[in-house]
């Protein structure tokens, strides 16, 4: 079960990678407006279709990798989704990863491994009390709320486009949590137990809120601005939230060295790939 989980959390951010670069293209083809504004223009340039196509099968990807093994897992693999794009983007737009490019992936890769196989993530459960979910549910909608009123036309591109992908990646972990307590009702009980439960319209609605937060924050700035918080947030509060709702286990001790050792390789590569190689990762046209 768990190597069917990390198998499909692979495809998952492979499929995502191809969806945000695709979106990433369409967004930066509006000049003006956000929004829903911004919504519905991007949905009359095919660029934008196929990107949500992508979204649409990594959701897929997700959902069965979460059904499968712990959400501290699962999510924190969706980090690969960067050098996927960027190993995509590089023939697609007939360009060489340079080789610190390639350096900054080794060094994504070789610290989410480590951190994975220090921390030893592990958890059976796919359901939370409603006593759990009222106070995340507060505290992490609050926060979206609070970075999106951060975000105000006033700010810096940079800032704001931080902002809103800070928003994003708290929505995409809060929709990962939804989603694993509702995959979790149709794995055990049905369809009718899936349509029955609050969580299956609960990631839905937090879903398209993360996925309009995103495209405002491709749109308010660079990728090195945005990528940094979308990335590392969403792995950051999904472990969390895994650990809180779900009852989910991680190593401590002295594990917590080689974790914090191979989370600043993350942060580093991740950084290094946003900077080094941003004629790619923009998919400038």
């Amino acid at each position: 079960m768990i190597v069917l989980a990390v198998v499909c959390a692979v495809m998952g951010a492979a499929s995502n990678a191809v969806g945000t670069a695709f979106q990433r293209k369409a967004a930066s083809s509006v000049s003006r407006g956000g929004g829903f504004r911004l919504l519905a223009a991007l949905v009359r340039r095919p660029a934008w279709v196929i990107g949500i196509a992508g979204v649409m099968g990594a959701a897929l990807f997700q959902a069965l990798a979460l059904v499968n093994g712990p959400m501290a897992l699962v999510q924190p693999l969706f980090i690969l989704e960067l050098p996927f794009a960027l190993l995509v983007a590089a023939p697609l737009m007939h360009r060489r990863l340079p080789a610190k490019g390639w350096w900054a992936v080794g060094a994504v890769v070789t610290g989410l491994a480590l951190v994975l196989a220090a921390a030893a993530p592990a958890g059976t459960r796919n359901q939370a009390a409603m006593v759990r979910w009222v106070p995340v549910l507060a505290l992490l909608l609050g926060a979206m709320a609070a970075a999106v009123v951060l975000a105000r036309p006033a700010r810096s591109p940079l800032f704001r486009a931080a902002s809103l992908a800070t928003a994003a990646a708290i929505g995409n972990a809060l929709t990962a949590a939804l989603m694993k307590s509702a995959t979790g009702r149709l794995a055990d009980a049905g369809l009718p137990a899936f349509l029955a439960t609050w969580q299956t319209y609960g990631f839905a609605l937090v879903g398209i809120c993360a996925v309009l937060l995103l495209e405002n924050s491709l749109q308010a700035g660079s990728l090195a601005a945005s990528q940094p918080a979308l990335t590392i947030g969403d792995a950051t509060m999904s472990l969390v939230l895994g650990v809180i709702l779900f009852n989910e286990h991680i190593r401590t001790g002295w594990w917590i060295l080689p974790e914090a050792a191979g989370a600043l390789l993350i942060v580093w590569g991740v950084v290094r790939l946003t900077r080094v190689v941003p004629h790619l990762i923009e998919l400038a046209h």
